[in-house]
């Protein structure tokens, strides 16, 4: 009986944030290696799902790095980075458009498996993300830094209560395809809905003070500090695209972020419905 009591608790704690982010829109962004573990990567879908379920409409944005060095391997290239950006020449974009199609189709099946409608976008599109070709030296190919979202395919997605699985890939110029970073196209896709959220799921707790010590997660960090922490090498490596993400989405309409460990069982739901949450949110 006791046990019974303590999910009702937790159920009411949960109460006052269902009400306040009903019919609101959170962007949800997740990749890398949580992605490609088939455990993690249900139980993320599974809280979205749930999401959906108690009138909160989610957008989820996706990348899928391991996939495509897998394609790449494959087909016997390697892959190689430039500050982070892959390099993606002609046959590499082929690579990754096929990577992620085949991702997003799989995660649409199984949100409908779970029993809520889905259906995917990749940016490419209509249009969804129109992109400028990343300037750099060395020259990192197809690679776009994105320009404008276009927002009619995905409300016409959530005005029928489905939910949108966007595949990171815009389209240039002149209509061909680039790769984009998942973290930048999240952004931009957060700031031009206004969602109320981004969330970003990592494999990492979330931002600490003290690189890899759990202990110094830092819980509330505001928008001015970031750079600050970018310039002290509190904040690194790959955390710095994902905390640069969250300035351009909080720059727009966007209310608050998270970046949060998608590791953690239900780490969607604890963030969201708890008091205490359990990753970073960055605030205005």
């Amino acid at each position: 009986m006791k046990k019974i009591i303590e999910k009702a608790g937790v159920l009411l704690e949960a109460l006052p944030y269902i009400k306040t982010f009903r019919h609101k829109i959170f962007v949800v962004k997740f990749g890398g290696s949580i992605l490609m573990n088939d455990n993690i990567r249900l139980s993320i879908l599974r809280d979205i799902v749930f999401l959906s379920f108690v009138g909160i409409r989610p957008v989820l944005v996706h990348g899928g790095g391991p996939a495509i060095d897998r394609r790449m391997k494959e087909h016997k290239l390697q892959p190689e980075f430039v500050e982070g950006l892959r390099v993606t020449d002609k046959k590499t974009i082929k690579i990754v458009i096929r990577a992620l199609s085949e991702l997003n189709r799989g995660m649409v099946k199984e949100i409908k498996d779970l029993g809520a409608n889905a259906s995917g976008l990749a940016g490419c599109e209509d249009n969804l993300l129109k992109v400028k070709k990343h300037q750099s030296e060395p020259d990192v190919g197809y690679v776009g830094d994105v320009v404008s979202v276009n927002l009619a395919p995905i409300k016409r997605l959530l005005r029928k209560n489905t939910i949108p699985v966007i595949a990171s890939i815009g389209i240039g110029e002149k209509g061909e395809p680039y790769n984009v970073n998942a973290d930048e196209a999240c952004a931009h896709i957060a700031s031009s809905l206004g969602a109320e959220k981004l969330v970003l799921l990592t494999n990492v707790k979330g931002v600490a003070r003290v690189p890899d010590d759990e202990e110094t997660l830092i819980s509330t960090l505001k928008f001015e500090e970031v750079e600050v922490l970018i310039n002290e090498k509190v904040i690194q490596a790959g955390m710095i695209p994902k905390v640069r993400a969250a300035i351009i989405a909080l720059k727009g309409d966007v209310k608050k972020a998270h970046i949060i460990d998608g590791s953690i069982d239900h780490s969607l739901l604890l963030e969201i419905f708890t008091d205490k949450g359990i990753g970073t949110e960055i605030v205005k």
